[in-house]
């Protein structure tokens, strides 16, 4: 790991999965009508060319501030910072009418905005290193979320597992999600504090679809996981300073967390992380120009820097995450050495490990079924 990288997690209290909290669905998108062309033509190409400085919008910390300097320099612009910590909170600053140049959204938001008309089309012939990409991650050439990758350019991607202390636990586990039940850990596990990532531990467990909305289904996750609450010590998306600090004996985790630990833990070989054989959750980042920029082609030239052999091997070993980019591979292999589960590879990236949108009446059945299993 970089020794400028952070020490909090880069996930902590970060993504909150539940979209019906905002009666957030496809149909809906999650964000206010606007006129397609309110803001010109979102589907004509973007002329690449420096037209202002970059106005900047994601999570904290995911891209290395070497990278940045660097395309400050090249270009003579400044790159103006905001963050956040949801994606609600994203969708709240795009409808109270925030302009950014460039956003970071998850695969479900993209559809999202896609489906809402909020992206500028992003044309990869225009980008002299989109085929280190769409070249060599086929998954990506034409994802669910985004036709086409049309508005789109895929940023990180990354599983979900469980992380634990091989000191208070031992060596080995069994692979399977049946090992958050384990009696040694017994009042010193943790769940992600998100909605989708905790039911999808019932639903691969008792091998049902990962996203589903069916209450017959939704009962039984219901049940399942209400009886890992008197193994549970709480709800939490800071594994990261959890297994760190040795509050957590056994977590769920993102993959991404659980690389950035290897940086900071004074013993790494106490750590441990697997990937359950029920299946993993996989997820994406997505570069994502919105409709009404003001500096598109500013943003299609960070775009472009950030494909840059060099920068993509910067920023892997800064975020811990691996990024889809063809010749990056051995960089993050490298990095998680001492945990291989935590490697993403294309034949990771399966529609039916993704978590999707749903009806507005299956977001709030998921919704119910959540606030069922944190009730206890």
């Amino acid at each position: 790991m970089s020794p400028e990288a952070p020490l909090l997690s880069r996930r902590s209290f970060l993504r909150t999965g539940s979209a019906a909290a905002l009666g957030l669905t496809v149909a809906g998108c999650g964000f206010l009508p606007e006129d397609p062309a309110a803001h010109g033509d979102p589907e004509a190409p973007i002329d690449v060319r420096v037209d202002g400085d970059l106005i900047y919008f994601n999570w904290a910390d995911f891209v290395d501030p070497a990278v940045f300097k660097g395309f400050e320099k090249e270009y003579g612009v400044k790159v103006i910072q905001s963050n956040f910590d949801s994606m609600e909170g994203m969708a709240a600053k795009l409808n109270a009418g925030n302009r950014y140049d460039l956003i970071f959204p998850t695969a479900k938001w993209a559809e999202r905005l896609v489906s809402g008309h909020r992206l500028r089309r992003i044309d990869h012939s225009r980008l002299k290193n989109a085929d280190a990409v769409f070249g060599h991650y086929d998954y990506f050439a034409d994802p669910w979320y985004d036709k086409a990758s049309a508005h789109t350019v895929p940023f990180t991607m990354y599983k979900t597992g469980i992380g634990w202390r091989k000191d208070q636990i031992g060596d080995n586990l069994t692979g399977s999600w049946d090992d958050l039940w384990n009696a040694r850990a017994k009042g010193k596990v943790f769940v992600l504090d998100d909605r989708d990532e905790v039911l999808g531990i019932g639903a691969l467990k008792l091998g049902l679809d990962l996203t589903t909305a069916d209450e017959g289904d939704l009962g039984r996750i219901t049940g399942t996981l209400q009886s890992l609450r008197p193994h549970l010590r709480g709800f939490s998306s800071d594994s990261y300073n959890n297994l760190l600090n040795g509050n957590a004996a056994m977590t769920q985790a993102w993959s991404g967390d659980m690389a950035a630990m290897l940086g900071q833990a004074k013993d790494p070989s106490i750590l441990g992380f697997e990937v359950a054989r029920e299946g993993a959750p996989v997820n994406s980042d997505c570069y994502a120009i919105p409709s009404n920029a003001r500096h598109p082609g500013t943003a299609m030239l960070f775009i472009d820097y950030m494909l840059r052999p060099e920068n993509v091997k910067k920023n892997i070993e800064y975020i811990g995450y691996p990024m889809p980019v063809g010749g990056s591979e051995d960089t993050y292999a490298a990095i998680v050495e001492p945990f291989p589960e935590c490697l993403v590879t294309a034949g990771d990236l399966k529609d039916d490990l993704f978590f999707r949108n749903g009806t507005s009446r299956g977001e709030q059945a998921r919704d119910t079924a959540w606030t069922h299993v944190k009730a206890g």
